[in-house]
C-alpha cells in the first residue's frame, strides 16, 4: 500500500487488530484490503475455504489456478485471510469467553460422570482427570499466559472459582458414597446381640503336670523342699555319688544317652539329692521332680523320656517307720482313705536296705480285679534306707545320721490314677485326649 496505508495499518496494530496485506477491501479486518478473487502462484500456501471459527489445517500447497477467496474470518482471537501468502497478525491469543466455556464443558461432563460413580475409586479417578496435577481445570491455569495481560485475573478468578465448585461437589458426593458403603458395611457384619456366643475354648493342665502338682502340695504340706536341677548332668552326680562306679553291672539298668564319657542326659533326679547333701547340712527333706532319660524302647509302658519325682531325708534316727508313713500319707493324700502301702525286699545301690512300695488297689480296695490283675496289690516306687557310703561321700557322717529315699514315676501315678492303658497317649499331643482332665 501507500503511505497512507501504511499509517492507517500501524494505526490498527497499535489499536490491536490483525492486518492482511493482500489487496481489495476486507469487511472483517479494520483498515485492510483484501480481493475476492486471485490467481495464486503454486508458490502460495493456501487453506480453503473456512467456516466460522474452524482452524484451518496448515501445510496445503496450491497448484495454482483460479480460487475464490473468502473474506479474512475470525480465529481465535485472530484473523485468517484467505490468501495465505499474505501476513495476518493476531490481536490475542486465548479470550476469557473460550476459558469459560471450557468450564462449563468441564462441570457439564464432571455431573454426568457424577452421577454413575459408586465407589470412591471411580471418585478418586474423576478428581484426578479434572483437579489433579495433569488435570483438565489444572491445564487451563497453565494455559493462562496465552492470555493478554488484562484478562488474565479475571480467567484466573474465574478458573479458581471453578475449582472451589467442583471440589465441593466432589466432597458432597465423596460423602454420600461413604455414608452407602458404611450402612452396606453395617448391614453385611450386623451382629445379633441375642444369639449365644461360641464356647470359648479353654485348655486343660497335662495329666503328668497334675499329678505332680499334687505331689508337690501333698510332700510341701509335709515339710519338704522342692528342688530342680539340670537335665544334662555330670556322670560324677548320676553314677558315682549314687554308689554306681564305672564299669559296675548297676549301670546296666540304668542306660543313657551320653554326650561325652563324664557328660549325659540324667537318669533320675538323684544327683540334686547328691547336689543337696554336698551343699547342707542335716536335717534335710527335699523333693526333686524332673524330666529323665534311660535307653527304653517305646511301647505301651516305657518311654525313653520320662518324669520322676525323688524324696530325700537326712536327720537323726531316721528308719524305716519313718519311711512307712511318710508314704502310707502321700498314698491316701492321692487316693483317698483306706490306702495302705506293702514294702517288698529289693535292690538298688543307693540304699541299703531297699524295697519295692506296693499301694492297695484304689479300684478294688484289695479285693482284687482287672487293673491289679486280682492281686488286689499296685507296684508304684521303689525306696530304702540311705546307703552308709552315699552318705560318706557326700560329706555326711553315717554314724550320726541316717535317712531314707524313694522314687516316683509320675507316668505310672497318671496311669493309674486315670485309667490310662498306654504311657504313649500322654506324649501325642491330642487335644481331644487331653481335654479330659481337669483339676
Amino acid at each position: 500500500g501507500d503511505d497512507g496505508d501504511q499509517s492507517r495499518k500501524k494505526q490498527s496494530l497499535q489499536r490491536g487488530a490483525v492486518w492482511c496485506e493482500c489487496p481489495g477491501d476486507c469487511p472483517d479486518i479494520p483498515s485492510s484490503s483484501c480481493g475476492t478473487q486471485k490467481r495464486m502462484p503454486s508458490r502460495f500456501r493456501r487453506f480453503g475455504p473456512v467456516k466460522g471459527n474452524e482452524r484451518i489445517p496448515p501445510g496445503v500447497r496450491n497448484k495454482g489456478g483460479t480460487t475464490k477467496l473468502h473474506a479474512c474470518v475470525p480465529w481465535g482471537r485472530a484473523f485468517f485471510c484467505g490468501l495465505m501468502g499474505h501476513t495476518v497478525r493476531k490481536k490475542g491469543r486465548e479470550d476469557g469467553m473460550g476459558i469459560k466455556e471450557k468450564i462449563a464443558e468441564i462441570h457439564e461432563s464432571m455431573t454426568s460422570e457424577l452421577k454413575e460413580a459408586a465407589s470412591t475409586e471411580k471418585l478418586e479417578e474423576i478428581r484426578v482427570r479434572l483437579l489433579g496435577k495433569k488435570g483438565e481445570l489444572t491445564a487451563l491455569l497453565r494455559g493462562m499466559g496465552q492470555l493478554a495481560p488484562e484478562e488474565r485475573p479475571k480467567a484466573g478468578q474465574m478458573i479458581n472459582e471453578a475449582r472451589e465448585k467442583l471440589t465441593a461437589i466432589l466432597e458432597e458426593k465423596a460423602g454420600e458414597i461413604k455414608a452407602k458403603e458404611r450402612e452396606e458395611a453395617l448391614a453385611r457384619e450386623t451382629i445379633d446381640v441375642t444369639q449365644p456366643a461360641p464356647a470359648l475354648e479353654v485348655g486343660s493342665v497335662h495329666p503328668i503336670n497334675l499329678v505332680m502338682d499334687e505331689l508337690v502340695e501333698c510332700f510341701t504340706g509335709m515339710g519338704f523342699e522342692v528342688l530342680e536341677g539340670p537335665e544334662i548332668e555330670l556322670d560324677h552326680y548320676n553314677f558315682e555319688l549314687m554308689n554306681i562306679p564305672k564299669n559296675h553291672p548297676a549301670r546296666d539298668a540304668q542306660d543313657t544317652f551320653y554326650v561325652d564319657d563324664n557328660i549325659v542326659l540324667r537318669t533320675h533326679t538323684s544327683p540334686m539329692q547328691a547336689r543337696a547333701m554336698l551343699t547342707r547340712k542335716p536335717p534335710i527333706r527335699v523333693i526333686c521332680p524332673g524330666r529323665v532319660y534311660r535307653a527304653d524302647e517305646v511301647d505301651a509302658t516305657h518311654s525313653p523320656v520320662f518324669h520322676q519325682m525323688e524324696g530325700l531325708v537326712i536327720d537323726k534316727d531316721v528308719n524305716m517307720a519313718d519311711l512307712r508313713g511318710t508314704l502310707n500319707a502321700f498314698a491316701e493324700k492321692l487316693y483317698g482313705k483306706g490306702i495302705t502301702t506293702r514294702f517288698r525286699p529289693s535292690f538298688f545301690p543307693f540304699t541299703e536296705p531297699s524295697t519295692e512300695v506296693d499301694l492297695t488297689c484304689s479300684s478294688c480296695h484289695g479285693k482284687g480285679c482287672r487293673v491289679c490283675k486280682g492281686t488286689g496289690w499296685i507296684e508304684v516306687l521303689g525306696a530304702g534306707m540311705v546307703n552308709p557310703k552315699v552318705l560318706e561321700m557326700c560329706g555326711i557322717d553315717s554314724s550320726v545320721y541316717s535317712g531314707f529315699a524313694f522314687g516316683i514315676g509320675l507316668e505310672r501315678i497318671a496311669m493309674l490314677r486315670y485309667g490310662i492303658s498306654d504311657m504313649r497317649l500322654l506324649y501325642e499331643g491330642d487335644v481331644r485326649f487331653l481335654g479330659q482332665f481337669r483339676r
